[in-house]
């Protein structure tokens, strides 16, 4: 994976979470009121962490994840009241602040940092969670991203794709040609037979299978998750 193109789209991410949509988010992710489209996204996002919940461990007791992206934390919290210790990192420090604020008795079982997901330093897990926040790389530096992962992870790991649908192959046909600088970084999308030949190929994830998958399609919000486990 080229660093430089890695750090440049998180400084993009970065600036978008933290200077444009810190308080979209900060609502999008409460109870609060949202409008008819944004409550598409929220339920869509709520099942998609209800599925990547329901492929971790009931007892996390002794067992350390990674919720690498981890917004403003509700992954984190679920799955430090399972027993977890968590390190839950992001780019964005205002969503971080919001996660902080958010975590209640959970608090004391998780880790916040404000960094990049792929920093030797955040340590060993038994599970990776990766939420939403690869979407917005390029499938292959995706899927290096996770090969630098899986040196440091023993048991699974989780994370979501945008699916290659007309509809999203669409709106990022639209978000090319017509850039805005209030716009969200752009996703990418792919065909999840050309991520499974990447992954495939990647030598770092030949102690890795995919397992299970799912796709969830609410409204505006199409996501698709994979869990890649320790053979």
């Amino acid at each position: 994976m080229s660093g430089s193109t890695w750090q440049a789209r998180r400084t993009q991410i970065e600036t978008y979470f933290d200077r444009t949509a810190s308080e979209t988010w900060k609502r999008l992710t409460s109870d609060a009121p949202v409008s008819g489209i944004r409550a598409t996204v929220r339920a869509g996002r709520d099942a998609m962490r209800a599925t990547l919940l329901s492929w971790l461990p009931d007892d996390m007791r002794g067992l350390r994840l990674l919720d690498a992206g981890c917004g403003t934390g509700a992954l984190a919290v679920e799955a430090a009241h399972r027993g977890a210790q968590v390190v839950a990192i992001d780019v964005s420090r205002s969503l971080i602040q919001v996660a902080r604020e958010r975590a209640g008795t959970a608090a004391g079982a998780i880790r916040f940092e404000v960094g990049d997901m792929l920093d030797p330093y955040l340590g060993d897990f038994d599970h990776v969670v990766a939420m939403d926040s690869l979407i917005h790389y390029r499938a292959p530096d995706a899927v290096r991203a996770l090969a630098g992962l899986a040196a440091r992870t023993r048991g699974s790991m989780l994370f979501t794709f945008a699916p290659r649908t007309p509809l999203l192959a669409a709106m990022h046909t639209v978000g090319r040609i017509f850039p805005r600088g209030d716009r969200a970084p752009a996703i990418e999308p792919v065909a999840e037979a050309a991520l499974r030949r990447l992954i495939q190929g990647e030598r770092a994830l030949a102690g890795f299978a995919p397992r299970q998958t799912r796709r969830i399609a609410s409204g505006f919000y199409t996501s698709q998750a994979m869990e890649l486990a320790a053979r």
